[in-house]
């Protein structure tokens, strides 16, 4: 199956590896803009190459307003010819909700969709999101950044939304929702409010838009405790009989360490399609391959001769011991992205007590409720900072630097937050983003599931 990737781009031939697979996006950022076709030229069109009629038809067509808003009716023709006939994939577009500082838009950046929308409540997010993407080359989005979700839920929010939604499917695109709710009132180790939680009715906000504006895919990320724990689990069943009216369904436990990122942190990811979309491009649930991006199997990663703990020593060298799968420790990561030249090297708190303490913890041993120092050889636990968990260098007398935080969150060494964020907002953020590579193996699993409507 080939991919769409843009009015004159090439068409890259779906590739076995999936490092091979990552898309140039911005190299191949779809231009389907402005696009119009009457079902007349939609009949006809397998007569010639669809890009020469494009060009033909906006070149010698004059539209009126009435007969442009036929045109982006019948522009579901269009699509289905892409589909069918042309065996071209459109153009794949993102809303993305609970944004944060952009983990998981980036995975689907980096697997060459376009991220239109950004909603994101805290500024100081925003602003990290914005400086690293232009630190990254990576265009703004199309319809900007807004903050609170439940202002889309209000009539003026829901109608300019609703405006974009439209504005993508006029020019042939599909649009999908992304986001992950904050998820503090799900955890295991949150207070545990569940859905009367301030967080925990963002998780209803998000599913109310979604089963609003009817986007033609989503992807729903939580914290496992959602669907886990009894209490949470029944909620997360609540949500998805509600959006079943509308969509098609398919959920799973991914754990980062399948992607490739060096930590052990669960996900519950839920997926959907509307019916509708899925008819039309001939799909079923079925389809939809969680494994097919899958590096390592979680139980064969865990079940590896791990070290223990070791005495911590200041400046300490230990050899990589055998047996264990080095592209997912820590020394790995910290190397593979050159921490110690890093933009944010040197953000990182510093005690103003506890030294001695700090200095008694060995590496390796994580049991501790509060200070964990991490294993040079071993994966981390979830990057997690909250409720006085602090993770220590295991080879330094300090806490892991913020470099160091995104390289167990497995992002690019070039993804860095801007030197006016504060060191507190810096790991939050880090703590509440999605996994890159996670975000990205799912992102490319999506984007295998719509090549499957060409079979």
């Amino acid at each position: 199956m080939q991919s769409f990737l843009g009015t004159g781009g090439d068409v890259e031939q779906k590739e076995g590896e999936r490092g091979k697979r990552r898309r140039q996006s911005r190299k191949n950022r779809c231009s389907a803009r402005s696009v119009y076709f009457s079902e007349d030229i939609c009949e006809h069109l397998s007569m010639v190459h669809w890009e020469i009629a494009l060009v033909t038809y906006l070149r010698d067509t004059s539209q009126t307003s009435r007969e442009s808003q036929n045109c982006c009716y019948y522009n579901r023709y269009f699509l289905l010819y892409l589909h069918y006939n042309s065996k071209i994939m459109p153009p794949l577009h993102i809303f993305s909700f609970f944004s944060g500082s952009g983990f998981l838009d980036l995975g689907f950046e980096e697997s060459g969709y376009i991220v239109d929308s950004v909603n994101e409540f805290s500024p100081s997010f925003t602003n990290a999101y914005c400086y690293a993407r232009e630190k990254m080359g990576i265009p703004k989005p199309r319809f900007g950044y807004t903050k609170n979700i439940n202002d889309f839920l209000t009539t003026k929010g829901s109608r300019l939304l609703r405006k974009n939604i439209k504005t993508i499917h006029s020019e042939g695109g599909l649009v999908g929702f992304i986001g992950g709710p904050p998820c503090p009132d799900f955890s295991v180790a949150g207070k545990q409010k569940g859905r009367d939680g301030d967080n925990g009715k963002l998780s209803q906000s998000y599913i109310d838009l979604i089963f609003r504006q009817k986007p033609d895919f989503f992807l729903f990320e939580n914290v496992k405790g959602l669907w886990r724990t009894s209490k949470h689990r029944q909620y997360f069943e609540e949500l998805k009989t509600k959006i079943s009216k509308y969509y098609l369904l398919t959920n799973r436990l991914c754990n980062a360490l399948e992607y490739g990122a060096p930590q052990d942190r669960d996900r519950i990811l839920l997926f959907g399609i509307r019916k509708g979309v899925a008819k039309q491009l001939g799909l079923t649930i079925g389809d939809f391959n969680w494994e097919s991006h899958i590096l390592y199997n979680i139980n064969d990663i865990k079940s590896m001769n791990w070290p223990g703990t070791d005495p911590f020593i200041n400046e300490g060298t230990r050899l990589c011991p055998d047996g264990i799968c080095k592209e997912v420790t820590a020394e790995y990561w910290f190397k593979k992205n050159d921490v110690e030249n890093h933009p944010n090297a040197n953000d990182f708190f510093t005690p103003r007590a506890g030294i001695l303490r700090m200095q008694s913890v060995e590496e390796g041993d994580d049991s501790k409720k509060s200070y964990k120092r991490i294993h040079r050889w071993r994966y981390s636990p979830t990057v997690c900072y909250g409720n006085n968990e602090v993770h220590l260098h295991p080879y330094k007398e300090r806490r892991l630097s913020a470099a160091e935080a995104l390289a167990l969150q497995s992002l690019p060494k070039e993804f860095c937050l801007p030197k006016e964020m504060s060191l507190s907002d810096k790991f939050k953020t880090i703590g509440n983003g999605v996994p890159f590579l996670l975000a990205q193996g799912i992102a490319l699993t999506i984007n295998d599931f719509f090549e499957k409507s060409n079979r």
